[in-house]
Formats: C-alpha cells, sequence, structure tokens
C-alpha cells in the first residue's frame, strides 16, 4: 500500500480484526492493540488494549495526541489543541486523561525544571533536549549516552528508568 491514501472502512476494519472475537477475553490484560493504520480504530485498540473505556473524550483526546505521530505535549498544549477542535473538555479532564493514559503505559511523563511536565507518545527508552528559548522538548537521535556508576538504590528498591534532559540554548 506505499504511496497510497490508507482509507478507514468498516470492511478494512473487519478484514484485519477477524481474527479479533477469540482475543475479546484479553482486554484489559495487556494485550498488544491491533492496529489497521486507521487513527479513530487505533486510538480505541490502544485503550482497549490497556484496559480503558473508550469514552468520547478519551478518544478525541487520543486522537489528537497520536494522530500526529510521536510528539511532546503539555496538559495545556493539548487542551489549547482541543478547545481549537471543538472538543468539549475541561483542562482537568485533559490532566486526567494524561495520567491515566500515562499510567496504562501508552504515554510517557517527562518533567523539565519540575515546573512543566510534557507527555512523550514516544514510550521507548529515549532521552531529550529541552530547548530554554522555545520551551520545546526534542528526542535526541540515537541515544548513544551512557550513564556510569549507576547509585545502589535503598534497599527494596530497583531503578525503573533513567531520565536525561539536556537543556540547550543560543549561541551567545
Amino acid at each position: 500500500m506505499e504511496g497510497q491514501a490508507q482509507v478507514c472502512t468498516r470492511d478494512r476494519m473487519t478484514e484485519q480484526t477477524a481474527d479479533r472475537k477469540s482475543d475479546e477475553a484479553m482486554v484489559g490484560q495487556g494485550r498488544p492493540p491491533l492496529l489497521t493504520g486507521c487513527p479513530w480504530h487505533d486510538v480505541n485498540e490502544m485503550l482497549q488494549s490497556v484496559g480503558l473505556r473508550p469514552t468520547r473524550q478519551r478518544m478525541a483526546l487520543g486522537w489528537l495526541l497520536f494522530g500526529k505521530g510521536e510528539r511532546h505535549l503539555t496538559a495545556e498544549m493539548l487542551y489549547e489543541e482541543a478547545t481549537l477542535a471543538k472538543v468539549p473538555v475541561s483542562l482537568a479532564t485533559v490532566y486526567n486523561t494524561l495520567n491515566q493514559l500515562t499510567d496504562a503505559g501508552l504515554l510517557r511523563q517527562v518533567s523539565v525544571d519540575g515546573t512543566k511536565t510534557y507527555f512523550d507518545t514516544n514510550v521507548t527508552a529515549h532521552h531529550h533536549f529541552y530547548i530554554e528559548g522555545k520551551h520545546e522538548l526534542v528526542d535526541i537521535p540515537n541515544s548513544n549516552l551512557v550513564v556510569q556508576n549507576m547509585p545502589t538504590p535503598p534497599e527494596g528498591y530497583e531503578i525503573s528508568r533513567i531520565d536525561m534532559v539536556v537543556r540547550l540554548r543560543k549561541k551567545r
């Protein structure tokens, strides 16, 4: 299908999810989503694959979040996009939804300065540049960063992940 527009049709979705009936019992048990390339269907699948009910608000916010590829957004940025798209949600609902998607593993939370939190649609292990003047978060390509001499965590704890944010500013 390279070079052709993907059309989201009932036949296409039915054809590509025909085997799903046997997977219905796995909803909410961390099954991999059955993605088709149809953004509305894929958001629905992503939500159901992690046990979240695809409400209208989650679907609309998911469409805005995941329909544009990998990106970094604050709750305020997503709220502004939702407002412009005429999606009737409050800022509190945006925060709640982002936190639910993060808890479910569909988003990654990245804090900058402890004052600004970004939500990353790329949940793989990677690091970021933070462009200070633009307040923009950018993935570091080919993370060749090596963290040496890791501290020993306290008794009963383990390191779950390391988030590195490299701050950038224009040369003076």
